[in-house]
């Protein structure tokens, strides 16, 4: 993702098991636990685990409070999550205690990220450790950092997404419809989804965040990275291992800038093909997730069916 911070807050118990990276991964010995539905009247607290927070993006009927206010939710903004050290809503070590605060506070329910950018990765190098527990955390762009890591850990809870209505009812327990887009490699499939941006979750390799794909749908999603940018990233994914064991593929959207693209250079569907189309896996591509519009929620670690038949993604349970 080649982030330019503004256009893209705008565009918008457990064992430890040894991997190849050499990294410690959660093996789950009791059943998961979600957190539970939000209700009308809870509480959940804003945060800026990166960049900091856009004033635009706090005003108008979007605006984060009106929105979770229509929701029928009380979205609390400390002051802390509206300053700025450099391009970072505050310190590594603030920004990290704050999530903390935040994680742990007993009177609300959960957490939104309220800008993207870059540095939630940073906020988790700093110490912040989002733990087993289940936990509601909304957001998606950099902020895939703190759902990759909260899977990692054994936890649940964590929404891909940003404005939508489907992070309410994701919120609320409420059933959501199946996402459509285009068939890529046929077939059908059944696993957790495990969603991200591709350039943050190809940043986390070989980090203790990185949750285990085995078995999962993994879905990906980019703004800002040209073909052969997403070439280089999927090669990267490829060589460490970790497509091999999917169940499933599906693709958000991805977007770039033209110029980056020169006479010759392979086209993204020409990459997709060739990086991920011998995985010998359902694939669907153009699903309404990530950096563009319409940007779709879903929930990280839920069962979900990919039917690269039909064009599908829905939700078990």
């Amino acid at each position: 993702m080649k982030l330019n911070r503004r256009q893209i807050l705008a565009s918008l118990g457990f064992g430890a098991a040894l991997t190849a990276t050499g990294w410690p991964r959660r093996v789950h010995s009791s059943p998961i636990a979600w957190p539970s539905p939000l209700r009308v009247g809870d509480r959940l607290i804003g945060v800026a685990p990166g960049t900091w927070v856009d004033p635009d993006t706090l005003q108008g009927d979007r605006g984060w409070q009106r929105l979770y206010q229509d929701w029928g939710f009380d979205l609390v903004i400390p002051e802390q999550s509206l300053g700025q050290w450099t391009y970072f809503s505050a310190s590594d070590a603030d920004r990290a205690a704050l999530l903390r605060q935040a994680w742990r506070d007993p009177g609300a329910d959960g957490v939104v990220c309220i800008a993207g950018g870059w540095g939630a990765a940073r906020s988790l190098e700093a110490g912040f450790a989002p733990g087993a527990s289940p936990r509601w955390c909304v957001g998606f762009s950099d902020n895939c950092a703190l759902l990759l890591a909260q899977l990692a850990a054994g936890g649940r809870g964590g929404i891909h997404g940003w404005k939508d209505e489907r992070v309410r009812q994701l919120l609320m327990g409420e059933p959501v419809g199946p996402l459509t887009g285009q068939p890529l490699r046929g077939g059908v499939a059944e696993g957790e989804l495990v969603v991200t941006n591709l350039t943050v979750g190809t940043h986390l390799i070989g980090t203790p965040w990185m949750p285990s794909l085995d078995g999962t749908i993994l879905v990906l999603e980019d703004v800002g990275e040209a073909p052969y940018r997403i070439d280089r990233m999927l090669t990267q994914w490829r060589t460490a291992g970790l497509l091999q064991n999917l169940a499933g593929i599906g693709l958000g959207h991805f977007r770039w800038i033209p110029e980056d693209v020169l006479p010759g250079d392979l086209s993204l569907a020409e990459v997709l093909e060739d990086r991920l189309g011998d995985l010998g896996i359902p694939i669907v591509q153009g699903l309404p997730v990530g950096h563009g519009r319409p940007n779709k929620a879903l929930p990280l670690g839920r069962r979900a069916r990919l039917d690269a038949q039909a064009g599908t993604l829905s939700l078990l349970s």
